[in-house]
């Protein structure tokens, strides 16, 4: 009679019960999720009393400058190496005071050599 019974079910009911399973198994989940409620809340308690106790800041933290100090990252280096360069090219082709009071100035790359050359041919 037990292989008659088996057959017709395609399992051994006596030695397992599915549903038991199945329930253990969603009892085990319905658990897991109320303990992570319940340590969301108790967490979030324990954080504001924690907040709560702290001392207020110091006045300098509050006056703080609102970029970091020099010298910063660069955000577009290429941008800012094209710029260093047109003004080292102006600087290197163009007139210009280096040192006004002293009556020292800068003259093009091009001029300063055939004026060397020319003072070299003397």
């Amino acid at each position: 009679m037990g292989s008659e019974e088996t057959v017709a079910r395609g399992h051994e009911g006596r030695d397992v019960s599915v549903r038991i399973i199945l329930l253990l198994g969603a009892g085990l989940v319905t658990l897991a999720a109320v303990v992570q409620v319940v340590l969301f809340f108790q967490m979030g308690g324990l954080w504001r009393a924690r907040q709560k106790e702290l001392p207020p800041p110091v006045p300098v933290a509050q006056a703080l400058p609102s970029a970091p100090p020099e010298p910063r990252l660069q955000i577009a280096p290429s941008l800012d190496l094209k710029a260093l360069r047109a003004a080292e090219d102006a600087q290197l082709q163009g007139y210009g005071w280096v040192d006004r009071k002293g009556g020292v100035v800068h003259i093009p790359i091009e001029r300063a050599m055939d004026l060397v050359t020319q003072e070299a041919a003397r």
